[in-house]
């Protein structure tokens, strides 16, 4: 495993370049004076034949390597392969899973705070400047990466034949969550990651929400109400600090598109009441009053009988029995969101029975006129749905 052997490189690479520091110091007797190596070079410029430690100290005057204090400069030419070979090794850990750059940066993080704030013998300077470079490579390529991801599930088509259900790029999403919090699980850090997980909700609810203009052949609220139901559970369990926010925006939109997938759906069963007292309620708003009403030809005492002659008790239990096949047949069984939808169909359509009443009695007062059902018809008819489904 790539992370594996990454924590085993870095875990040995400390003692190996403190030893190799110490040695510098002692053999050497350097300290953080630069005229030390000055002097170091003068004792090693009476060498008659050359080798390879003196050719190496002769490139390392004052002013080739800036104020860099001489052990850390000699090791820079000692160890001047490891940084290029640490970054071909993120290049490898990158390309054998496509979220390795999340293993790497964990890693690299941990290494790198934990030796900073380490008691024991300070690191080298040297190391700290290489795995601070690396680390600085690993956090680009972690925003590469998410950078991506949030195009991916962005630009990402519905599937033609899309009937409902979890849309692909909500399923990405909680594929990134549960991988990423189980590497940084332990970390010492997870700022890189929060941004992360707010970049990418951002894309996931814009992608959502991007469906109101697709061009879908199914009821774009439903999966909506769906999807949004999908990630508000999802975070639940999840309880990421991060994304309370979008937890509670999630349980929001849910919300909103369940009450207009309802009432879109409920307009059916009881369509011609809708469209008559809809009518009535218009007439009022422009200042017709309630006793004039009934006076409108088109809101007569005798055009309300026939459209009430039109919803029998019967015959009301009938279209609520094909509405419930319909949103049965629509609502994807992962979600099992048919036993709240239902019950909002029910608080809902007792609404619109007290507001049509309330309307017949205001409008109509003393003409007798009624519907055919009652509140307590219509919990049964409901209640009796229910149970023989």
């Amino acid at each position: 495993v790539p992370q594996q052997v990454l924590e085993q490189v870095l875990r040995q690479l400390q003692p190996l370049c403190r030893a190799e520091q110490q040695f510098l110091q002692e053999f050497f007797q350097l300290s953080q004076d630069p005229a030390d190596l000055q002097g170091l070079q003068v004792r090693l410029s009476t060498v008659s034949s050359p080798g390879p430690l003196p050719t190496l100290l002769s490139g390392l005057g004052p002013t080739s390597a800036g104020t860099e204090e001489p052990t850390t400069r000699l090791l820079s030419e000692i160890f001047r392969c490891l940084e290029p070979e640490l970054r071909g090794f993120l290049d490898v850990c990158n390309k054998v899973h496509p979220f390795g750059c999340l293993q790497v940066l964990v890693t690299l993080s941990d290494s790198v705070f934990e030796m900073w704030g380490s008691s024991s013998a300070s690191p080298s300077s040297f190391l700290n400047a290489v795995l601070g470079n690396v680390l600085l490579l690993a956090k680009s390529s972690f925003n590469k990466c998410i950078g991506t991801l949030c195009k991916e599930i962005e630009e990402g088509k519905v599937p033609s034949k899309m009937k409902g259900g979890l849309l692909p790029s909500v399923s990405r999403f909680e594929e990134f969550v549960d991988f990423s919090e189980e590497v940084f699980r332990t970390a010492r850090r997870r700022g890189e990651l929060d941004k992360a997980h707010l970049r990418l909700a951002s894309s996931v609810f814009s992608s959502i929400s991007s469906l109101s203009s697709a061009n879908l052949k199914v009821n774009t609220d439903m999966v909506m109400m769906e999807n949004f139901h999908h990630i508000h559970c999802f975070l639940c369990q999840r309880k990421i600090h991060c994304l309370e926010d979008k937890k509670r925006e999630a349980k929001q939109r849910y919300s909103e598109h369940m009450e207009k997938y309802v009432i879109k759906h409920l307009g059916q069963p009881l369509e011609r009441l809708n469209h008559f007292f809809d009518g009535v309620k218009s007439r009022l708003a422009q200042g017709v009053k309630e006793e004039e009403v009934s006076f409108q030809l088109a809101y007569s005492k005798q055009e309300l009988r026939k459209v009430l002659e039109k919803y029998p008790g019967k015959e009301v239990r009938r279209a609520l029995e094909t509405l419930y096949r319909k949103i049965h047949k629509e609502l994807s069984p992962e979600e099992n969101l048919l036993p709240v939808v239902w019950h909002a169909m029910e608080q809902e359509l007792i609404h619109q029975y007290q507001e049509f009443e309330d309307l017949i009695q205001r409008c109509y007062a003393g003409s007798g006129i009624a519907m055919d059902f009652t509140v307590e018809d219509l919990l049964s008819y409901f209640n009796s749905i229910t149970l023989s489904n």
